[in-house]
């Protein structure tokens, strides 16, 4: 008889635990039910950027049903009211759920507490929908400031209050300073009237962070972005005029409270642990009844010095991971495996354009924990929607950021339709394959060719045309030098008897050149030329390789490689006999075909979505399969 699992939440842990179990049973029949309220699971890291409107919300929010896709996990959208931890059973309004494991990973609710008026008065940040909520209120405050004559009406829509100045609460302020610009541009408000202010009762901004990289972050706040940054200030209560303090108050139509988060233990008949409300459970992140699993933010897995770990992404994610593996093995009849939770870094967004990190303790710089952040999402993305996950995040974090963007970002993003690009991918694959069956007419594949093709044959006859004898002079029309590169565009001449019969321009570059040193002649000498064998494998692999990008880009399957081995022939042909004004255009054309220039009218509209349909399968089932059902769906 299958055994059941039950995962009540999908969320970072409860997605990790179904994948986990998914990937990790073999022979076992096991039956996986994943139970969230939602149909989608959402990015809670990046709740801050479409609260603050710099991406759309389907950025952060994700199919159930896609990242499941390929798998045995069965995906069930209710909402769990009750459970029967005795008789193993799970309750929603109209359903029954049998069990005989169970995974509670219903994740963490706002914690105010006991905080009079924070419920009924402030925005909570800890869910798609409060996202939502908190983008649509802020363009609301502008839109009726916009059109307030009431000072002090109009000074209290402006003024906006962030509670709790952790990571949260410090990407959250941050977002907003960077779209408050724009919307003061739009509804032609003075941005000195606009007031933002982040409080906390700490005596410094992100206190879980180093010293250093928490003053880094105040001094950006309060210069760049001109936030009040209020700390040591213990709030009181919270009105429907704003937030009072210990020592003071601000008027404001907007007070967002992320200052902390407890166990969603509501109604849950187990034992707590600590002030977070969090489930207690064991070394193997099993609470008191042996076959019910607590993981991510609602279990309270502590170290070995008895501190619960962080309500994390990496704890939700190891924890996860840990208690799928335990079920397997009890069902397998081994042993439990101690679940500890390694934590690898931070990083904390303050708009686009700043971040503060550290990874395996060390602080990296601004540019870099950018990038860093980017790279854990994308690692993330991949590992439970593959491919179209990470290029939809990109797509919304990159060429459909809805902040405001510089010059150089704001043509990056123009959109194109890709079958604009087909013509010129067809007539460039057309060259590259016509020029491959040429040198094949030429016996490129039988006899050496290649010295007198680069230029560099050992004696001039074989250099020399068959139907003439004639000098060649090369005359510089432009040059820029440094060493390191030198560019040059040149003529190049054919004379008879000092007189000129034909001439062409062509372009060429060096890379360090100095003195009698000259990197690419060098390279050609020495090891491609370096005997006939050696010359004969590289002149048979231009022709092969020619001959390839040429159907590669007629055929419009994998045009991204064809386009980049393009460029990389064309480079080879620059660096060593110089490119032709002739035939200057195929560069630039296999850059303009770099884009996608396959998706339309190409292999690559079924070949991309394919591959990573195959990918996917192969990831969450561990079982390698070239076809099967759904694997030419085109993404979601």
């Amino acid at each position: 008889m299958a055994k059941r699992v039950l995962i009540v939440g999908a969320g970072y842990a409860g997605i990790e635990a179904a994948l986990t179990l998914n990937k990790k049973k073999k022979k076992e029949d096991i039956e996986i039910t994943l139970v969230d309220k939602n149909e989608y699971h959402t990015l809670l890291t990046e709740l801050h950027e479409v609260a603050g409107n710099r991406i759309s919300e389907e950025g952060i929010r994700i199919s159930l049903k896609s990242i499941f896709k390929y798998t045995s996990v069965n995906v069930v959208m209710d909402e769990i009211t009750s459970f029967d931890f005795d008789n193993n059973k799970a309750f929603s309004k109209s359903k029954e759920y049998e069990y005989d494991y169970l995974i509670l990973a219903m994740g963490s609710t706002p914690n105010f507490f006991g905080i009079p008026g924070l419920k009924e008065h402030a925005f909570t940040l800890w869910s798609f929908d409060d996202a939502v909520r908190i983008r649509e209120h802020i363009k609301k405050c502008f839109i009726l400031a916009s059109q307030e004559s009431d000072r002090e009406a109009r000074k209290r829509l402006l003024t906006f209050v962030v509670a709790g100045a952790g990571f949260t609460g410090v990407e959250m302020i941050g977002e907003l300073a960077i779209w408050s610009r724009s919307l003061c541009k739009e509804h032609g408000i003075d941005s000195k009237d606009v007031r933002l202010v982040i409080v906390d009762m700490l005596p410094r901004i992100l206190n879980n962070l180093k010293e250093s990289n928490s003053a880094k972050a105040h001094k950006y706040l309060e210069k760049k972005l001109k936030v009040e940054v209020l700390l040591n200030t213990k709030i009181m209560e919270a009105t429907e005029q704003g937030i009072v303090f210990e020592n003071g108050s601000v008027d404001a139509a907007t007070v967002i409270w992320a200052a902390g988060i407890q166990g969603n233990s509501q109604g849950l008949s187990l034992e707590r642990f600590g002030r977070q409300n969090r489930l207690k459970v064991d070394e193997f992140c099993r609470t008191e009844y042996k076959n019910v699993y607590s993981i991510g933010d609602l279990g309270g897995l502590s170290d070995n010095e008895g501190r619960p770990y962080a309500a994390m992404v990496e704890n939700a994610i190891q924890t996860g991971h840990g208690a799928a593996e335990n079920i397997i093995n009890h069902i397998r009849g081994k042993e439990q495996k101690k679940v500890e939770v390694k934590f690898h870094g931070t990083m904390v967004s303050v708009g686009n354009y700043f971040c503060v990190s550290e990874i395996m303790g060390k602080s990296l710089p601004v540019w870099l924990s950018i990038l860093m952040k980017f790279f854990v999402n994308i690692h993330y993305l991949w590992e439970i929607t593959g491919f179209r996950g990470v290029s939809r995040y990109l797509y919304h974090e990159i060429l459909e950021r809805r902040q405001k963007k510089n010059i150089v970002e704001q043509h990056y993003s123009t959109r194109m339709q890709a079958w604009w690009l087909t013509p010129l991918r067809l007539f460039l694959g057309g060259m590259w394959l016509y020029e491959g069956i040429v040198k094949l007419t030429e016996g490129w594949l039988s006899s050496p060719k290649l010295a007198s093709f680069l230029g560099m044959a050992s004696d001039a006859t074989s250099a020399a045309s068959g139907t003439a004898s004639y000098i060649t002079r090369i005359d510089d029309v432009f040059t820029i030098k440094t060493g390191l590169i030198n560019f040059f565009i040149q003529t190049e001449s054919r004379l008879v008897e000092g007189a000129t019969i034909s001439s062409q321009q062509l372009a060429k570059l060096e890379f360090f050149h100095f003195g009698d040193f000259n990197l690419v002649p060098w390279f050609l000498q020495n090891v491609v030329l370096a005997n006939d064998g050696v010359a004969m494998f590289f002149q048979v692999l231009v022709v092969i390789l020619e001959i390839l990008v040429g159907l590669m880009l007629l055929g419009g399957a994998f045009t991204f490689i064809g386009s980049l081995i393009s460029v990389s022939l064309l480079t080879m042909f620059i660096t060593s006999t110089g490119l032709y004004k002739e035939t200057w255009w195929m560069m630039f054309a296999s850059i303009a075909t770099m884009g996608g220039a396959g998706r339309a009218f190409g292999l690559d509209y079924y070949l991309i979505p394919y591959l990573n349909n195959v990918w996917e399968s192969f990831w969450k089932n561990r079982k390698f399969r070239l076809f099967f059902r759904r694997s030419l769906d085109r993404f979601d």
